[in-house]
């Protein structure tokens, strides 16, 4: 009877530490890396697509000038132009790209957006303004800049990107990473080009990763990390089950110690 017990208890430890035991080829991130040597950046300049709301602000020595290109909100009724240009009494409003692609913009009337880029709008809108202000200076930036990240992570969510300029694992590391039930050898990211959908599955342990052109995200992409075989099976199981184990094992210690 003794050694019955004492046999279950050493199975119950060997299953233990095999389940515990993962190789690194299964979860570390970019591996060969060192193979790559003086790999060129593949980042493409985010484009404007139709629901995108566009940050444009114009300014120039004469702040009167400028007023009538820029949109506001005033907080209170203000008595000066270079009042009005304070960035403490106004509140930030954006210019909505509609479906056709086209921002109605103070005085210049619709323009085309969707398709350009921060630096080639702000150029066109800098060679338009040159009719009415002298020396203008224009900036862009797109306001809803979001990403999703769904499935096994820690932190599942919609996050919002402060810059035009997002890599998968940065947008990864804001969801606070893979849990260790996340498969990284199939990281799907979907993606609206021209009003169709596109999708890659990518293997970040490898480091071939990193010429992937959906390595860069891009405006309203979702990530889904894909859960691995042990968390599928376990999810039709229970997630306590190791808890369990452990119980287990501590029942089976008592009873060799009562029954020795």
């Amino acid at each position: 009877m003794s050694f019955n017990y004492r046999h279950a208890i050493l199975g119950v430890l060997v299953s233990l530490l095999t389940f515990s035991c993962v190789p690194r080829k299964r979860i570390a991130y970019f591996q060969g890396i060192e193979n790559l040597q003086n790999t060129d950046i593949n980042f493409k300049p985010v484009t404007f697509k139709p629901n995108d709301i566009l940050s444009i602000t114009v300014s120039a020595a004469n702040l009167e000038s400028v007023i009538p290109f820029n949109l506001m909100v005033l907080s209170r009724p203000l008595t000066s132009s270079r009042e009005m240009m304070s960035s403490t009494n106004t509140q930030e409003v954006g210019y909505l790209v509609d479906h056709t692609g086209k921002i109605n913009f103070p005085v210049l009337g619709e323009i085309h957006v969707e398709g350009l880029n921060s630096k080639e709008l702000r150029n066109l809108l800098t060679e338009r303004l040159e009719e009415y202000i002298k020396d203008p200076i224009v900036n862009v930036r797109i306001m809803n800049f979001t990403i999703s990240i769904l499935g096994e992570v820690t932190r599942p969510g919609t996050f919002t990107i402060s810059g035009e300029r997002v890599a998968l694992p940065e947008a990864l590391g804001l969801a606070g990473d893979m849990t260790i039930f996340g498969r990284r050898d199939n990281v799907l990211v979907v993606r609206e080009i021209g009003g169709k959908k596109q999708y890659e599955f990518l293997d970040l342990r490898d480091s071939n990763a990193l010429n992937s052109d959906f390595y860069y995200l891009q405006q309203h992409d979702v990530v889904y990390v894909e859960p691995n075989s042990a968390q599928r099976q376990g999810s039709s199981f229970n997630r306590n089950a190791p808890v369990y184990v452990s119980m287990a094992s501590l029942l089976l210690s008592v009873l060799v110690i009562i029954f020795r």
